[in-house]
């Protein structure tokens, strides 16, 4: 075949036409360099190729992580896990094998990916991400994705976002705003846990976190100072007070200071946040996590001290109490799960009295079921989002978008075992969520998130937004 029929049948000389006429109206300097990357925009990316493999999450746990190719590069996503699954959530595949990583080994997830999900999807174009979360789905065949295992149906979907994003030649987060219908890219206010206790960390505080918010901030950059200056104001605090031995910290980077009482732990913050200056412009927020402590009807305050657990027993009504002193005494403005997951009469009424938002994370589970209930029979105002209880970018934007519909708060949310994958701060970002919630500044798979929030912040330039005293719109 000579060079005339090879570029006639192949219809080359128009392409390469094309591309020359475009360097000239472009007056490159390097129009070698130029018509390369015109002729390789030319081409529809589609998936060539998909490679996972178990990785460490960072309280080495296995979890799975993903390379996604295409004709235009290669996009490796990784994903969280928590350190419970609840029963309403998508199932996270484990091996089971207890002679390998004390069972939490994700080879059978990989093994799907490689051999399943992959022959599925090589060839699907990366930016119809409803289409390939579908197919996927489809493959799967269960309502809790328990056969692939969402932990490998996650990965995928998420690898492929960022494909579809850098084939558009947009932001991550950009291409989120757009797949969800969204105009209006947010940065998120950032609730940073400065305190850890409950199943976090190995004090004797029942409550799994305290998180200061700096509402009052002006951009994200600000709200980030401000927030890790209290951080590091409370290791003072907490030192001063009790020794520096008591600033150990938990796994999602919170001081686990060894106390039991709720109004301790906030006294320390109250001091941290008083020695900052910023006082009214940072609120607090509690994740209670309270069914982790839930016995019967009641709940052991003391139950992270086995020499004193059942001798502080409190009834729900008493709980109730509790809240309502702590909500006028400190600036705290949100409450995660103050009530068992399945303690619906309580959550109810306390969100009727309008003390603070009230927000469902065990009691939702991230589940489009629950959140409907939860919807009609008022139980909550604010979402708490863990992508890896959906199990797929479409339906994380679903459930998001249950959430808006009905005037609710969203908080995107990290998990205890995070890797250093950023997608939760560009999620965050293009659904407009209001908050996320991603540990402390401290420990570097938490502040990935952070960091991608500065960088998108300085990328939007004069069009970036700051959630701010609008954080629940």
């Amino acid at each position: 075949m000579s060079v005339q029929e090879y570029l006639d049948k192949h219809l080359l000389s128009r392409k390469l036409e094309d591309a020359v006429n475009a360097a000239v109206r472009a007056k490159t300097s390097d129009p070698v360099l130029f018509i390369s990357n015109h002729m390789r925009k030319a081409v529809q990316s589609v998936i060539t190729k998909i490679k996972a493999r178990q990785i460490l999450d960072s309280r080495g746990i296995p979890t799975v992580e993903v390379d996604l190719h295409t004709n235009k590069g290669v996009f490796r996503a990784s994903v969280p896990s928590g350190n419970s699954t609840g029963m309403y959530e998508a199932v996270e595949l484990r091996d089971g094998d207890k002679g390998v990583y004390l069972g939490n080994g994700v080879a059978k997830a990989v093994k799907n990916i490689n051999d399943k999900i992959s022959e599925a999807l090589i060839g699907m174009d990366p930016t119809l991400q409803s289409q390939i979360d579908q197919a996927m789905i489809d493959l799967d065949k269960t309502e809790k994705k328990g056969e692939l295992g969402a932990n490998a149906i996650l990965a995928v979907s998420i690898a492929a976002c960022k494909a579809g994003a850098a084939e558009k030649e947009v932001p991550l987060y950009k291409h989120i705003a757009d797949l969800s219908g969204k105009t209006n890219p947010t940065l998120p206010v950032p609730a940073f846990t400065v305190i850890s206790g409950g199943k976090h960390a190995g004090s004797n505080l029942a409550i799994q976190e305290i998180m200061v918010l700096p509402i009052g901030a002006s951009k994200f950059e600000e709200a980030l100072r401000m927030g890790t200056e209290t951080y590091h104001h409370l290791k003072a605090v907490i030192t001063e007070k009790s020794g520096a031995h008591n600033c150990n910290i938990g796994e999602d980077g919170g001081y686990a200071p060894n106390i039991s009482s709720f109004r301790e732990a906030l006294d320390l913050v109250k001091e941290a946040i008083s020695r900052t200056g910023y006082n009214d412009k940072i609120k607090i927020a509690l994740d209670v996590a309270a069914t982790n402590f839930c016995i019967g009807k009641r709940y052991d305050l003391d139950f992270q001290s086995p020499q004193k657990s059942g001798q502080n027993f409190k009834s729900a009504e008493d709980m109730i109490e509790l809240y309502k002193e702590l909500c006028s005494e400190y600036p705290i403005v949100s409450i995660e799960d103050p009530f068992d997951k399945e303690d619906w009469e309580h959550i109810k009424y306390i969100s009727s009295l309008g003390i603070c938002q009230i927000v469902g994370d065990d009691l939702l589970m991230s589940n489009a079921k629950r959140i409907e209930k939860a919807i009609a029979e008022s139980a909550c105002n604010a979402l708490l989002l863990k992508v890896n209880q959906v199990g797929t970018v479409t339906e994380i934007i679903e459930v998001v978008k249950q959430a808006k519909e009905a005037h609710w708060g969203v908080v995107t949310s990290h998990r205890c075992g995070e890797t250093i994958d950023s997608f939760i701060a560009d999620l965050s970002v293009g659904l407009a969520s209001g908050v996320i919630k991603s540990g402390a500044p401290c420990r570097g798979e938490r502040l990935e998130k952070y960091n991608q929030l500065l960088r998108i912040e300085e990328e939007l330039g004069d069009h970036a937004v700051y959630a701010g005293e609008d954080w629940r719109q």
